[in-house]
């Protein structure tokens, strides 16, 4: 089984930041990418920001320049850096964890529970 904990969300003020963490756990053989979506209330599920197993990173262009994903491989943890945030982030942030179970096994996505993020104007 694996396991993605989140933890970072809360009540800030617009301007101001917040940091998302994302830890995998469990049964893991390999990490691909690891990377936060956002859902807002009435919107499709949206991609934030990834970070890839290779180093590179993408972002959604209503991010970019003020949020920066991260990872720590040896804990197997992805964090999302969001700063000048602005009411329109408010949503709830899923992280999202391609990896592979065994050697025998594909790779597949794997979601956390979600964490609320809301920014007051």
């Amino acid at each position: 089984q694996v396991h993605l904990v989140e933890s970072g969300g809360g009540l800030v003020q617009a301007g101001g930041s917040l940091r998302l963490s994302c830890a995998a756990s469990g049964t893991i053989y390999s990490i691909n990418a690891m990377g936060w979506y956002r859902q807002a209330p009435g919107k499709q599920r949206e991609l934030v920001a990834v970070a890839t197993s290779g180093g590179g990173t993408n972002y959604a262009d209503s991010v970019k320049g003020r949020f920066t994903v991260s990872r720590d491989n040896a804990k197997n943890t992805v964090y999302l850096q969001m700063n000048s945030l602005k009411p329109e982030d408010t949503a709830v942030y899923y992280c999202n964890v391609d990896l592979r179970t065994s050697i025998r096994t594909v790779s597949r996505d794997y979601w956390g529970q979600g964490t609320q993020v809301t920014v007051s104007s």
